[in-house]
């Protein structure tokens, strides 16, 4: 079976190309079209900017996949196509489901409806399908969602927990804006602490880990962020302008978000008993993230197996939406004009 797949649901053009033979995935094409540079002077996506460069870069994006794709499989056509239309900015996910429509017509194939979330959470099943037991708990971290899903199996899905505000994704981009570090903020911070590490701490910063010890499972960092700005402001220009100074608070930053993640993360795993946590999501490609996810797990939950998809499938990418296409093949629809995308879709 071959599946190309479609996802525009942010700022980045993506289309994938996945051989599925006896439940083994192969990745023929994988093409993510950036639109990063284009969105960085304005601190943030400008959704009618993504949707116009959307249009501009899909066919040559799907030229591009289908070339990739035919020189390690040849085919004529897919036998399927899967899309996402939701959650994300719909403007930009109108743009790719009527592409994803005008590619079903002129083929004569089914289109599958894919919730980017659950791509998210399926993104894990590329390699490790094997070691995954139910029930399992995906934590999702990106700049739109940070949800806890339990799931019982592929296809039964409960939120546990979610944030009341600003997303991970959303806090890491006010927080760096505020430094006057580059959008998006999470990959700057991160950079930053790297470039200029504090092993001895000069200025005391000390963030708090909002709703870190509340009785639900619920995040919250919208304070976290109003922190930021408080001691900000307190400094004065010379401090809060200085290498020593970023870098010490990208790394409270970083490590008050991780800190809060891990500890709910943690507690649900514990009271609902789960075998198997994975990451998803942009954020999830944070390497002090997932060092620090990996070593508390085997402290505290050794017998529960972890995973965490490569660099390039936590972040927005098309594959992942293949993957949940082949798990909804029962979706598929010969007519998909009545298709409609929802930008606050929930798993």
């Amino acid at each position: 079976m071959i599946i190309l797949s479609i996802d525009t649901s942010c700022d980045d053009t993506c289309i994938a190309i996945l051989k599925i033979k006896n439940k083994k995935i192969k990745i023929l094409s994988n093409i993510i079209s950036s639109q990063i540079d284009i969105h960085r002077k304005y601190g943030g996506v400008y959704p009618s900017l993504a949707k116009r460069e959307h249009e501009k870069n899909l066919v040559p994006v799907l030229k591009q996949a289908l070339q990739g794709a035919k020189k390690k499989e040849k085919f004529k056509k897919p036998d399927l196509i899967a899309v996402t239309i939701g959650p994300g900015l719909e403007p930009c996910l109108w743009v790719g489901l009527n592409f994803a429509k005008s590619l079903s017509f002129m083929w004569d194939i089914h289109l599958i409806p894919v919730n980017h979330i659950e791509g998210h959470i399926l993104a894990n099943f590329i390699s490790i399908t094997k070691k995954i037991k139910f029930p399992m708990l995906a934590l999702i971290v990106s700049g739109g969602h940070t949800q806890l899903i339990l799931m019982k199996k592929i296809k039964d899905y409960e939120i546990i927990g979610e944030t009341r505000d600003d997303a991970v994704g959303e806090c890491f981009d006010k927080t760096a804006r505020i430094l006057g570090l580059a959008y998006p903020g999470g990959p700057s911070i991160e950079e930053q602490i790297k470039k200029y590490p504090t092993s001895v701490p000069k200025f005391q910063i000390k963030l708090p880990r909002p709703m870190m010890y509340s009785k639900d499972y619920d995040f919250s960092f919208s304070g976290l962020k109003t922190a930021v700005l408080y001691d900000y402001k307190k400094r004065n220009k010379k401090i809060r302008t200085s290498k020593k100074y970023i870098s010490e608070m990208a790394k409270e930053i970083q490590q008050s978000i991780i800190d809060v993640l891990i500890k709910k993360t943690i507690k649900v795993a514990k009271d609902y008993k789960v075998k198997t946590v994975i990451l998803g999501g942009g954020v999830a490609a944070n390497q002090e993230l997932k060092k620090q996810f990996k070593k508390t797990i085997k402290k505290k939950i050794p017998k529960c197996f972890f995973s965490v998809p490569d660099p390039k499938s936590c972040t927005d990418n098309a594959a992942m939406i293949g993957i949940a296409g082949y798990f909804n093949k029962n979706k598929a629809l010969k007519n998909p004009q009545k298709i409609k995308v929802n930008s606050n879709l929930r798993i």
